[in-house]
Formats: C-alpha cells, structure tokens, sequence
C-alpha cells in the first residue's frame, strides 16, 4: 500500500538534459514556424532570438533556486518559502493549470499531425478532433500514465530513447529545406513587414514562448537528480542554449524554402497555406518522403513532452501538498517505486478534462503560454527576496549581476504576459485575483491565525497589483485592447510596472524568522 516513502536519486546529468531538450522539443518545432512567419515575416528570427534570451534569463535564476533548494516540485515551493502560503498557493494553482494543460496540448498536436494519414482523426477545416480522434488523444494520454506510474527510471530510459528521434528528424529538415534555400524570400514586403509589433506579437502568439518553456520539469524532479548542485545549473543552461541553435536554423530554414509564388500575396496567409508547416512545405517542394518522416516524428516527439510532463506535474502536486496549501493526500509516495500515485492520478484526470472541449492546437496555445510564463515570472522576485532573508543559505550556483539581471528577467516575462493579448490576460490573471479572494475567505471561515493571515496577505499583496496593473494595461494597449495606449508606450507601460513590482516584491518577503525551507532529506 502507497504510503510516506521518499523519491529516489536515479536521474544522471544526460537523463536531466534530455528531461529539459525533451520538455522543450515538443509541438512547438511542428507548428511555430509558420505562425511566426504569418504574424513577423523574416523578423521572426529576432521573435526566436527574444525568446530564448527569456528562457535563457528565467533559466539562469532557477539554477540558483535549484542548485540552492533541490526540492520535489520546487518550482511552487520555492515562493512559499520566500512569500508564504497565500503566493505559494496562487502559483501552485496556476502551475497546476499550465502543466496539465500542457499534457493535453501536446496529445492534441500529435492527434492533428496524425490526421495528414488518417483524416478520419480530425473535422474538415477546424482542425478540431471527430469522436475517433478525442479517444486516440485519450489512448496517448493513458500511455503516457502507465510509463510514469513503475518508476521514474522506466520514465527516463523511454524518454532517452523518444529524444534521440525527435532531434534526427529537426536536423534533417534542416539540412533538406536550406538546399532549396531562396535568399530573396528574407525581403518580400522587407525584412519586418509588420514592424516590430509584429516581432513582440510572436513571441507569444506564435508559439515562441511556449516552444522554448521546458525548464520546469528540469526543477520538479531536482530530489530524484544525483549530484544535483552541479547537474541542475549544467542542464539547464545546455537545453536553452542547444535549443535555440536549432529552433533559429528551423526558422530560418523554413522562411527560405517559401515557394516564391507563395509569396506573392505577403507573409499573412503562410499560416493557414502551411497549416502543418513541415509536412506541407515538404509537399510543395516535392519531397515526398521528407513529409512523411515529419509525420511519424510529429507522433512522436509531442508524444515525448507530453511524457514529461505527465512526470513533473505529479511532482507539482507534492510540492503544492507539501507547502501545506493543498490536500495533503497528494504528499503521499509509494514507498518501492518512489512515484507520488495520488499526485499523479490527479494529473492523468485533468489532463483529459483538458481535452474535453475538443480544442485545436491553435485555440489552447496563448493560455497554455501565458500561464507557463506565470509560473516562470515568480522566480526572480523570489530569489531576490531570499537573498534578503536568507543570506546564509548555501548557494552552490550563484547568478551575478542579479542586480540588473534579476528585475529584467521579471520585465521580459511581464511582456511576454503582455503580448498575449486581452482575451488570455483577462481571463488567466482575472482568475488568479478570484483564486486569491477564495483563499482569503477560505481562512478567515476557518479561523485561521489572524497573525499569520495577514503576514500572507502582506507578502502577497504586490502579485494581485501586478495582476490588477496588467489587466488594466492589457485592456488599453493594442494588443487586443481599446489601443488607448499606443505602440511602443503600452509596453514601456508595462516594463515600469513590472519595475515597480519587483521592487515590491522583493522587499515584501517574508521575514527571516518566518522562513521554513525545510531539507531534501524531508522528500
């Protein structure tokens, strides 16, 4: 029977470094390329370039945080530590959201590519999956639960194996599409035909952002990892780095292998004429059976994602139930397998609601983005506040210059949030204030400690206004609001509020003498 037994430290510096280049090589590689292209044009290589200087920045500070407290879950943990229950509670909720998620996200891509064989699997002209292809994503979805459920060895032997495929196929591609390489398409309409709008616009909207965002599930599982002071930090930076190589010569690749007749209208119609952006410029190029080898990997390297994440989600659940902020059920580990069960029967739950809608890959992609953001943009104002609190914690990983480079991680992911316009802002954030209500309520229907509720309140205070300041800026800008605020000053507007709110941040910490970060040895 299941009871309070401990991870086991099985997963080497190679098994991490697959776990992050495995998380971020998933749908984005299949389906970015030509939504970049539709919304920036050729600039959407400066789109790639910014995107993964975040990744790389958010990065940076994480291997402070999980070389410092390698921990199940850390990634909700670590602002429970620095700001109490209340914030570690907010962005367990919103973890919790975009892993799960993203498990759907990734089934349904996989679901969509299939259909360029079997037709049968998705509805003419939506996208959106028959009765066939919801109970193909859930066969995908059971799989993916029974490789997590033995051991998380068995789970890295299958993902070592699925990462060698998935990164043949890209560099073929590569190698394929530069032979028909056409210099002139990096001019049609110039080189930023929609401006610079165009490139913040696909960062977010063009899937950049959630192309690159594979880190996490690098920090979920730091109690498994053997020697994880040095192997967290190494891992981490190899995956960002090694990814963006690739995803830039993918984009560069693609742009340039355009037909030229295709071109004629503009860049806008790119992303329906190459809805599968591989597959089908493959067929306009008359290489047959480089379309065909981009279908089976397209099976199979969301496949490998959405296995890693049904991994690191059960681990956000321990970590969520650990901080004391959720059922603690889920803290419980079985004790030969070292796997949180509980946790990860949640996962394999919400991961199918996820599909419920039916939604296209398309439809999910700016909510499942933004709220991986969310649970990214915390970080640096933790580190910040535990610098300040705790300044004795061994840090065998320490990011210099965290003075600039810490409230410039928070801006840029702020604008990230941003530029993912007023529908996804307002709803995500707008549940995030209601989640922040209920909580409050929740305690003081209980009788809570007083003291204690409103230390949580105080420490928290500076995310609700940060969440009530986007909104408001989101609704007046012009990315999908009254555009009250023109470009370029609605995202000035944005980087001074996410200024001021670091500073905030930072300095609303809990005190040292309410810090409980507790061991590893505790996991």
């Amino acid at each position: 029977m299941a009871h309070q037994g401990k991870f086991q430290k099985q997963l080497s510096l190679v098994d991490l470094t697959m776990i992050g280049l495995g998380a971020i090589f998933g749908s984005g590689w299949l389906f970015s390329a030509s939504h970049v292209a539709a919304i920036a044009g050729p600039a959407g290589i400066l789109s790639w370039l910014i995107g993964g200087a975040a990744v790389l920045l958010l990065g940076l500070v994480y291997c402070e945080l999980g070389a410092a407290l390698p921990r199940a879950g850390g990634v909700v943990r670590y602002p429970g530590y620095s700001h109490g229950a209340l914030l570690g509670s907010l962005m367990g909720f919103i973890t919790l959201i975009a892993f799960s998620s993203l498990i759907a996200i990734e089934t349904v891509a996989c679901r969509q590519y299939a259909a360029a064989w079997f037709p049968s699997l998705s509805k003419s002209g939506s996208g959106d999956p028959t009765a066939l292809g919801w109970s193909v994503q859930l066969l995908l979805l059971t799989v993916f639960f029974l490789l997590n459920y033995f051991s998380v060895k068995t789970f890295a032997k299958a993902n070592n194996i699925i990462s060698i495929f998935k990164f043949v196929v890209p560099l073929l591609v590569i190698v394929v599409l530069l032979t028909h390489f056409q210099p002139h398409n990096m001019q049609v309409q110039g080189f930023a035909p929609f401006g610079f709008a165009g490139v913040e616009g696909a960062v977010s909207a063009g899937g950049i952002i959630f192309a690159y965002l594979g880190l996490t599930p690098i920090i979920s599982v730091a109690s498994e990892v053997r020697d994880p002071q040095r192997t967290i930090p190494i891992a981490l930076i190899l995956s960002v780095l090694l990814s963006t190589v690739i995803y830039l010569l993918l984009q560069i690749a693609f742009l340039g292998s355009i037909p030229a007749a295709m071109l004629s209208h503009g860049w806008t119609a790119i992303g329906t004429e190459f809805s599968l952006p591989y597959h089908d410029i493959a067929l306009a190029l008359g290489v047959g059976w480089l379309a065909v080898l981009v279908v089976s990997d397209a099976m199979i390297s969301p496949s490998g994602t959405g296995n890693i994440y049904m991994n690191a989600t059960p681990r956000i659940v321990y970590g969520w139930a650990r901080s004391g902020a959720f059922f603690k059920v889920f803290t419980r580990i079985d004790d030969k397998s070292g796997i949180p069960r509980p946790a990860l029967w949640l996962t394999f739950a919400l991961s199918v609601f996820w599909t419920l809608p039916f939604p296209s890959w398309e439809a999910m992609i700016g909510v499942v983005s933004t709220a991986l953001v969310l649970s990214y943009a915390v970080a640096p104002i933790t580190v910040a506040a535990l610098r300040r609190s705790a300044p004795q914690l061994a840090r065998p990983f320490y990011v210099h210059g965290f003075a600039v480079l810490g409230p410039l991680s928070f801006i840029v992911a702020a604008l990230i949030v941003y530029w993912s316009g007023w529908t996804t802002v307002s709803w995500l954030l707008g549940l995030q204030i209601v989640m922040f209500v209920i909580y409050v309520a929740y305690k003081l229907g209980t009788r809570a400690n007083r003291a204690v509720l409103r230390t949580e309140v105080f420490s928290s205070a500076w995310l609700i206004g940060f969440y009530a300041l986007m909104m408001a800026a989101s609704y007046l800008g012009t990315f999908g609001g009254k555009r009250l605020i023109p470009h370029p000053w609605d995202s000035v507007t944005v980087c001074l509020i996410a200024l001021l709110i670091y500073y905030l941040g930072s300095y609303t910490g809990l005190p040292a003498s309410q810090l409980d970060m507790g061991s590893e040895d505790d996991d």
